[in-house]
């Protein structure tokens, strides 16, 4: 049975499953989409500043959907993006690694979409900075 009290983070054990299998989701959506458009130049040349804001209103229903998901409290935003994030970044940097081929398999396609990732990644634990509140005493 997953425990229902805090561990040392202050997140329950079921919190910080489901903020992992929530990361994982966040990068194999990604991946996928960036699999798609990273062919078709959305990563290089002018297109990839638009791309690039097109992640900050991209990432906020992530951050809103996890949020309800893994029953965050207002006062867990900053914590638990920042889990789901650090699963995301985990498993980037072992496909960019060892399976680039699912990012395309060659340069510039695989770095152009690692850095993405990373971006997002930023983006992700800013919002969960922001959307953070004090804990009600």
């Amino acid at each position: 049975m997953i425990h229902s009290q805090p561990n040392r983070i202050g997140l329950t054990s079921r919190q910080t499953l489901l903020l992992v299998v929530a990361g994982t989701l966040l990068w194999f959506l990604a991946a996928v989409l960036l699999r798609i458009v990273a062919p078709r130049g959305a990563l290089e040349g002018g297109m990839r500043a638009i791309t690039y804001a097109l992640v900050i209103p991209g990432t906020f229903p992530f951050i809103l959907v996890t949020k309800w998901f893994v029953s965050l409290r207002d006062n867990q935003m900053a914590l638990g993006i920042a889990v789901a994030t650090t699963t995301a970044l985990l498993i980037d940097g072992i496909v960019v690694a060892w399976f680039p081929l699912i990012y395309g398999g060659h340069l510039p396609q695989v770095t152009n979409c690692a850095a993405i990732i990373l971006w997002g990644a930023g983006i992700a634990l800013l919002l969960g900075f922001l959307m953070n509140k004090e804990a009600v005493r």
